[in-house]
Formats: C-alpha cells, sequence, structure tokens
C-alpha cells in the first residue's frame, strides 16, 4: 500500500471552540431531495504531545500497547480510537495528527499478538472483539479524555469497528470505517468457493511482518520485549498457516460456517446502535461488501455510504472533487457532531454518494441500492452477440479450463489492492479476452446507465468434475479497449441458490446468495447442462452512446482466485461449453436507472 493511506489510522464549551469554516462546494451535486456536499473544516490549534508505548491490561490479564497522540495542551478532548494489526510504529499504523491539531487524542493500539502488545493473533476472534470492548472503556476513562470516543481507521482498522460498536461500550458515540468488509468469506478468503490468493498473502504477510518487528520498548524492556516478539513468532505464523492450509487442502475453512460468520461484520451490524459513515471502492477488494454494511447499519442508525473510484490502496484520493470533501474533513464534520456536539449539519450530507464509471464524477444518490433501478436482461446469443431480446436459436461456445486464465486484468487491479495499476493491461481486458468467451451488444445508440448488484445466470456444461465462471462485466470504447467495470464468480460445485436470502427485484433474482456449506455441494456430472447463478459484484456506471456492453466469461481467474487442490484436480484438462438459446437462456441482468 502507498504512503498516502498512512492515516488508517466532556462537551467543550462553545466560546472555546474554533469556529467553523462551511465552504459551499462550488461543483456539489446532489439528487431532487436537493442535499448536496459542503467543505468543513477548522483551524488547526494545538501542538501534539505523543506518549509511546502506554500499557493497558484488558479482561483476561493480557496487556495491550497504545502510542497516544494528545493535544499539547491542559484539558479533556474526545478520542479517536484506532486498533491495528499492522504494528502502530509502520507506517499502516500511525495516528492521523490532523484530528489531534483540531482538538482530539488520537490512540493507537497494536491489536492482541502483533506490535507491542501480549497474547496470540486470531484476526478478528472472540478476544480482540472483547478487546475492542475494553479499549474504548479505558480511553473514556483517562484523565485527558472527555469521555467522548469515535472509532477511525481503514481496512482492517475499519472492521473491528463494527465489531467494537456491536458491543456497546460505554462512551463510543461514532464511528468512521473506510473500506470495510462485510463478509469475511465472500468479500475476502473465498470468491466463488475458491481461495483469494490475489489479496490474502499481502495481508497476511503484512501481518506477519509487523509481528515479527521488535516492540519498540525492547531496549529499555528486553524481558518483557523478547516475550512479546516470541510469542509474536508462533501466533502470527500459526493462524495464517492454519488458515490458509485448510483452504487450499479443501478443509473445514473452505466452506462458509460459524468460523466466518464470527469474522464477518455483517452480522454484527444489526446490533450497531452509533451512527456510521461507509467509505468504500468502486474497485475495493471490499466493493460487494460496503454497501450491503450501510444497507443494514441504515434500518437503525444514522449512516452515510461514498463510493469512489478507488481500490484498496488508493481510497480518498482525487478528493476533493465534485463537492466531496477530503476524507479528513468528512471525518471531522462527522465527530465534531457526535462527540464534541458541534451544528456541522451531519443531517445535510447525502445518505449516499458514488463516483459513476464512464462520466469520471460522482454523483448523490437517495439510497442504496438506488430506488429507481429496473432489471434488465442482456441474452448471450449466435455470433458472440449480447442483446435485450431472447435468441430465437439454440447455440453453444467451449473453451478449455485453463486454472490460470485472467493474469492481467482489471481483476489483477483489484485483488492487489492497487499495486500493479501501472501495467497496461489492467486498464485493457482485450489480453485477457483472448482466452475467454465474450459477447458483445451492436453500439449502443444512447448511454446505459445501471447503479447496483449484477446477476448472471449461464447454462454450462463440462467434460470434467468440476467447473469455474469467471464473468466481467465490461465497457468497450471506439477504439475497442475494454474496460473492467465489475465481476463475479462461481464454481459449478457451488451452483445451490438460498431464494429466502438472494435480493430478488421485480421478480428478477439480482445478488444471487450462495451457501458455500459443505452439505450444499453439488456434484458435477460431465455433460450436464447446469444453470449457474452467478453473483457479479454492485457498481455504478454509464456505458456511454457510442460505446458497447461487453460479457466475458472466462475458466479461471488467476492470481486472484484458485480452487482448493481437490476442486482443481477435479476441473483441470476438461472443456467448459456455455449453452445459449431458447431452451437454455443465458443471460446477466443488469440493475438500469435513468441517465
Amino acid at each position: 500500500m502507498k504512503n498516502r493511506i498512512r492515516a488508517m489510522v466532556l462537551l467543550l464549551a462553545a466560546a472555546i471552540l474554533p469556529a467553523a469554516v462551511w465552504v459551499p462546494g462550488a461543483h456539489a451535486v446532489g439528487p431532487p431531495s436537493g442535499a448536496t456536499w459542503d467543505d468543513y473544516d477548522r483551524p488547526a490549534e494545538y501542538e501534539v504531545k505523543v506518549e509511546k508505548d502506554r500499557s493497558i491490561t484488558v479482561r483476561d490479564g493480557t496487556v495491550l500497547t497504545a502510542d497516544i497522540y494528545r493535544p499539547a495542551a491542559r484539558g479533556r478532548f474526545p478520542v479517536l480510537l484506532t486498533q491495528t494489526p499492522y504494528n502502530k510504529n509502520g507506517t499502516l499504523g500511525q495516528a492521523n495528527e490532523y484530528f489531534v491539531r483540531r482538538g482530539y487524542v488520537h490512540v493507537v493500539v497494536d491489536v492482541r499478538g502483533t506490535g507491542g502488545s501480549q497474547g496470540s493473533w486470531e484476526a478478528f476472534g472472540e478476544s480482540e472483539q472483547q478487546d475492542g470492548y475494553d479499549l474504548v472503556k479505558w480511553v473514556a476513562e483517562q484523565p485527558w479524555s472527555d469521555g467522548n470516543v469515535g472509532l477511525w481507521g481503514a481496512s482492517y482498522m475499519a472492521i473491528n469497528q463494527i465489531f467494537t460498536a456491536a458491543r456497546h461500550p460505554p462512551g463510543l458515540k461514532a464511528i468512521f470505517p473506510i473500506v470495510p468488509m462485510a463478509d469475511s468469506y465472500r468479500d475476502i478468503m473465498m470468491s466463488g468457493g475458491q481461495a483469494n490468493t490475489g489479496f490474502i498473502p499481502l495481508w497476511m504477510g503484512l501481518v506477519t511482518s509487523g509481528g515479527l518487528m521488535p516492540p519498540t520498548y525492547t531496549l529499555e524492556d528486553p524481558v518483557r520485549g523478547s516475550t512479546s516478539l516470541a510469542g509474536h513468532a508462533g501466533s502470527t505464523l500459526n493462524f495464517p498457516v492454519h488458515t490458509v492450509s485448510s483452504i487450499l487442502t479443501g478443509g473445514d475453512k473452505a466452506f462458509d460456517g460459524p468460523f466466518y460468520r464470527l469474522r464477518s461484520p455483517v452480522e454484527a451490524a444489526d446490533r450497531v446502535k452509533v451512527p456510521a459513515f461507509i467509505t468504500g471502492g468502486l474497485h475495493d477488494i471490499f466493493q460487494r461488501g460496503e454497501p450491503l454494511l450501510y444497507e443494514h447499519l441504515k434500518e437503525r442508525v444514522n449512516a452515510k455510504l461514498l463510493m469512489g473510484n478507488w481500490t484498496h490502496g488508493d481510497f480518498g484520493s482525487g478528493l476533493p472533487a465534485d463537492g466531496v470533501p477530503t476524507l479528513d474533513r468528512i471525518a471531522l464534520r462527522w465527530f465534531d457532531h457526535y462527540l464534541k456536539g458541534m451544528d456541522t449539519k451531519v443531517e445535510d450530507i447525502p445518505d449516499v454518494t458514488q463516483y459513476v464509471l464512464g462520466k469520471g464524477h460522482f454523483e448523490v444518490q437517495p439510497d442504496w441500492p438506488h430506488p429507481g433501478i429496473e432489471p434488465e436482461r442482456f441474452y448471450l446469443g449466435e455470433d458472440r452477440s449480447l442483446k435485450p431480446e431472447r435468441p430465437s436459436s439454440e447455440g453453444k461456445d467451449s473453451m478449455p479450463q485453463i486454472p490460470v486464465n485472467g493474469v492481467c486484468s482489471g481483476s489483477t487491479n483489484q485483488w492487489t489492492a492497487g499495486l500493479v495499476q501501472a501495467i497496461p493491461c489492467t486498464k485493457d481486458n482485450r489480453l485477457t479476452e483472448k482466452t475467454e468467451i465474450t459477447y458483445t451488444t451492436p453500439v449502443l445508440k444512447e448511454d446505459l446507465k445501471f447503479s447496483g448488484p449484477i446477476a448472471a445466470k449461464i447454462y454450462a456444461s463440462t467434460t470434467a468434475r468440476e467447473a469455474v465462471l469467471s464473468v466481467r462485466i465490461t465497457d468497450v470504447a471506439p477504439d475497442g479497449t475494454s474496460t473492467e467495470l465489475t465481476a463475479g464468480w462461481l464454481a459449478a460445485s457451488f451452483r445451490e441458490t438460498d431464494e429466502s436470502k438472494s435480493r430478488t427485484i421485480q421478480g428478477e433474482n439480482l445478488q444471487p446468495w450462495h451457501p458455500f456449506t459443505r452439505e450444499s455441494v453439488k456434484n458435477v456430472t460431465p455433460g450436464e447442462i447446469m444453470p449457474l447463478d452467478v453473483e457479479i459484484f454492485p457498481t455504478n456506471a454509464v456505458i456511454k452512446q457510442g460505446h458497447r456492453l461487453r460479457v466475458a466469461i472466462g475458466p479461471s481467474d488467476f492470481p486472484h482466485a484458485v480452487s482448493p487442490l481437490p476442486q482443481l484436480a477435479d476441473q483441470t484438462g476438461g472443456v467448459l461449453t456455455l449453452h445459449h438459446g431458447p431452451s437454455h437462456p443465458s443471460r446477466v441482468v443488469l440493475p438500469v436507472t435513468s441517465p
């Protein structure tokens, strides 16, 4: 990840608070309701005082270590808490002094088993979730705290905000999760029943490397430092090695179940009782989960959703734009209202703001999913056509089941958190499409706008005992450039769908939900034509007049996703056939809205 994400990171009397500055957005965008973005800031008022390696003992006796960044002034201040697994002394664990200079204490804590903290690391496990409650309670009771606490941070430090808030610690008033996941099985560890080999090694490597760095207090207290480091050496390797090996060998972790439900914020979101501002990205690894979290939270608390043109590694880049302020300023407005009691008019912040792929700007929307969507079908047809009309003749197209298809595509960039975005083929899928089957519309006579979840129902057969579908939605420009907008994946053996948990709009399943349990596995019989409902991650895009819509279907999406070894052995060497026509109406369904 890049340096620009280093910030992952009692009411004062009105007479002594600096005046807030309101700057109406010159190009603010809004829905018919008139809600628009306004800029908000206050001048820096304080210097920063830092206390390193403060020990905090949680309920089971484990000692966690925190760095405390305070305004260099007497008095009590509201507190922002960040819980990091990436070592608070590293680039990804540093405090955000922007807030401290404006009258907040920022406490950054190494989660148990990482950095300078004792214990064993188990990502988002029960003990770590309990720690969140204890930490909020502790910071709220300190002499430099006024008792009002907010949670701030990105990625892992965003995910644990949901778990902490769901436990209702005293003093917690608001949260600001940036690029959080919702479902640990479907959003990060597995993709359509395949192991997420694109991101898991990067993530586990970050935690492991941070955990194996000697704590900064080692020179002053070598016994404590050596003890922590020795403990980390075992736990930071044991948890990821055990988890990944279970996935790759087809063990219990290859299937959804209690392990993943415990670690899924969407399972805890219904218990959150404080306001939440969710920031996500249309190319983020958690692209699927961020709007789902918002959807759960908005029913119970004041929740907002901002989706930018971002990967996991460059969230917030390009702001301010189209009236949308920088993330720091948005968060300041949020926390000033809920922690300091200032009238920052957070009720005027639009509920949903999304970047529009293909148009290049942000727009405010009334809700997510967009209430005005109409399901529109595009059928696969002969001559690789893609049309709204149901085809009149039967046809089929075949391809070899290559397990390393998709080596350089938009997906590659997304699932490596933007690390390879400088490579041209991550912005143009034509190279990847050489080993895929593509279906393309005629040149569009008018703009095609869609917003929300997408589904593909593909009728397929294979000569093998397993098959994988990778389905990409791309925008084909007049010069032939094929830009990936979003994608979805499914292993055929996981084709069972739970209709009660799927999203149906006007009778069309726009977001199929697959159990992915061991019990839900269905055998694949060579030659049998199977209906495969593929969940394609939600997006917000316009394919402009003069462009074309394309659906590209491949047999894999490497390096992002690789089947567990038993499935990989079953699918390798097979031939995958896509069927289309009156008897097998293969199609994609887009959530179309008015341009």
